[in-house]
């Protein structure tokens, strides 16, 4: 899950505490991740008291941690920080107190002080979101609430009566709509187990275990490290909800590598960024957006997780092929074998610490739910890491740092979906969703191509530096009934929407994964940037695909269709990214640059009628490519 703080993916320091003030933060860090672990286990209460408690402790921990202002103190709270910490504990503490008197005793009938509580709470939120994660989202929300009461003031189909203030107040905050809906209550439930497992795994030192992984399968390889790169930030991206954040962490390691042996710093950069995205969309977890789409769309968390396999390879599949090529094309070499470990030792000294995810998989295949998977998981890393030879141990200290630590990383996450859950609570309410599939669909002509190009830059403006869950939700809301609307299936809309919001970390203007791959590679921003677009470049492409054949998500799942889909569309990559790079055995003439770019979407594509003739093309203009590139090579022998 999330592994450092970012603020709209700007990686950002928290308060840097010590004394009796660290040690008192750390108790309430503890504290939270002990309450997740019992409401989530053995308690019974209701799901609104779990999730008010969840905020509560998302408000303290936000205004103790996170800094007003740049020039706000480092080592200290401030007494307004105090201040707004126990209000944020209030307005969690009311719902546990006063719900029930609400609902039961006053006939669901709210008071003037109902609705005080409703407004401070409603701000509280803002306030808290704007520190932690920068003030985009605050604004959206802002947006939206001004939207629910102003309805009269907005111009044609958007406009409505307009909603009062009580109204707006009662459904954000004394229901289960609002603050403490579905966004909020994933948040309180899947994404937290998951950010602690992801925690505990990384104190037994699966990390390195990945890295030395990859390393041992593709370190000698031509280009190597590149190919480390990619397999690495996969392994650790689908723990993780934000691109950014899995470029400053294993990108330390793996730009630095790519540069020793010789690719270009801004190349370097561009692949740690292309690749840290992708784990976005990697299952098994997807940086926590799948437990998201799962409660969105009423399907099973196993369904989520299997859609994402075919594609997610596909992805990858096109950024090692171009980082291959690349070192064709620059004559690079992998790592020495000295400077390597070696797969069986990785194996039989750390290997047990695979064991933990195979567990999570497991158990999500047999049926059981994602809280049991993740619960699963962490016991399975705590045994495992007594296994390990080389991993840490988890006793008592290393299981209270990671308590710590997964508190610490849910804050940021749990922020963004409270906050979110205004976007959701205001569609609800004025079904502007609605309103807006409608202009799109009215707007494209009723056609899709036109509809999916227009969500498609939709999604990509509207989750420009939002981790993985606040971009999912918003994108969600607002494109995903314009899909659906125009006839493509649920489960592929929100696929398409999620894709392409988790692209935008990679398309300039804002590419923040890429800009922050740059600041480790020491390149220039936007030469990183675009590179880092044309090595996901197959990613801009298979999202339309699964649009208009769902196959590929396994949608009405025939192995022999699966299969030939991901056979032709592995080929479609293959050709795509000789065109990108514009080079295989030499460089490609015009004419072979365009019929490879033409093959590849015909190949990518499901469907014999398009696949027959784009293996034709691809066949053919690769045997005059290998042809041609030989005759060339021996006529520089002739002269020489």
């Amino acid at each position: 899950m999330l592994t450092s703080k970012p603020r709209n993916e700007k990686v950002i320091l928290t308060r840097n505490l010590t004394g009796k003030k660290a040690k008192f933060v750390s108790a309430i860090l503890i504290l939270f991740s002990l309450f997740q672990i019992w409401v989530n286990s053995v308690a019974v209460i209701p799901g609104i008291f779990r999730n008010a408690i969840h905020l509560a402790f998302l408000l303290v921990l936000t205004f103790l941690l996170f800094p007003e202002t740049k020039k706000s103190p480092k080592d200290r709270f401030t007494r307004w920080d105090i201040i707004l910490a126990l209000l944020g504990l209030a307005v969690g503490l009311y719902i546990v107190l006063f719900y029930n008197d609400l609902h039961v005793v006053r006939g669901s009938i709210a008071n003037n002080r109902d609705y005080f509580f409703a407004a401070l709470a409603m701000i509280l939120v803002l306030l808290a979101a704007r520190r932690a994660i920068g003030p985009l989202i605050p604004i959206i929300s802002i947006i939206f609430i001004a939207y629910a009461k102003y309805g009269p003031y907005f111009p044609g189909v958007f406009g409505h009566a307009g909603l009062s203030w009580e109204r707006i107040f009662y459904r954000m905050y004394l229901t289960y709509e609002g603050l403490f809906g579905i966004t909020l209550s994933v948040s309180a439930t899947y994404i937290f187990i998951f950010i602690l497992f992801g925690a505990f795994l990384k104190a037994s030192g699966a990390a390195n275990f990945f890295n030395d992984l990859a390393l041992a399968l593709a370190g000698k390889k031509r280009g190597g490290p590149a190919q480390v790169a990619v397999l690495s930030s996969a392994m650790m991206g689908t723990l993780s909800g934000s691109a950014v954040a899995n470029v400053a962490t294993t990108g330390t390691f793996t730009i630095p590598l790519m540069k020793k042996i010789g690719y270009k710093p801004y190349f370097a950069g561009a692949v740690e960024a292309a690749a840290s995205t992708g784990g976005m969309i990697m299952p098994p977890i997807m940086g926590a957006a799948a437990f998201i789409m799962s409660s969105f769309l009423g399907v099973p968390y196993l369904k989520i997780m299997a859609a994402a396999v075919l594609p997610s390879l596909l992805y990858y599949a096109g950024i090692i092929i171009m980082v291959d090529i690349e070192a064709k094309k620059l004559g690079l070499k992998g790592l020495p074998a000295n400077e390597l470990p070696t797969l069986k030792k990785v194996i039989l000294e750390q290997g047990v610490l695979a064991i933990p995810i195979a567990v999570i998989i497991y158990t999500l295949i047999i049926g059981k739910t994602p809280l049991f998977a993740g619960f699963a998981g962490i016991i399975s890393t705590i045994i495992a890491s007594y296994l390990s030879k080389k991993g840490t141990r988890i006793g008592v200290k290393e299981a209270l740092g990671a308590l710590e630590d997964g508190a610490r990383g849910a804050i940021v996450v749990g922020m963004a979906c409270a906050a979110c859950g205004f976007i959701v609570g205001v569609a609800a309410m004025t079904g502007v969703g609605s309103v807006i599939a409608h202009n799109i669909i009215s707007i494209s002509g009723g056609t899709i191509f036109f509809a999916l190009i227009m969500v498609m830059v939709a999604c990509i403006v509207l989750s420009m530096g939002l981790p993985s869950t606040a971009l999912y939700i918003i994108v969600a809301v607002t494109a995903a009934p314009a899909l659906e609307k125009a006839g493509i299936l649920p489960l592929a809309a929100h696929f398409f929407v999620f894709w392409f919001g988790a692209l935008s970390n990679v398309t300039p203007p804002v590419a923040l994964a890429s800009y922050t791959a740059a600041a480790i590679a020491g390149d220039d921003p936007m030469k990183t940037g675009w590179t880092g677009l044309k090595l996901t470049l197959a990613g801009f492409i298979i999202p339309f695909i699964f649009a208009y054949s769902p196959i590929l998500l396994m949608e009405n799942f025939s192995l022999l269709r699966a299969g030939l889909a991901f056979a032709t569309g592995m080929l479609g990559v293959f050709s795509l990214a000789i065109a990108a790079e514009n080079y295989y055995a030499k460089q490609l003439n015009i004419i072979e640059r365009i019929l490879f770019f033409a093959g590849a979407l015909l190949l990518i594509k499901p469907g014999l009628y398009t696949d027959i003739p784009g293996l034709i093309i691809v066949v053919l203009v690769f045997i005059y490519h290998k042809i041609s590139a030989r005759r060339k090579m021996e006529n520089i022998a002739e002269v020489i």
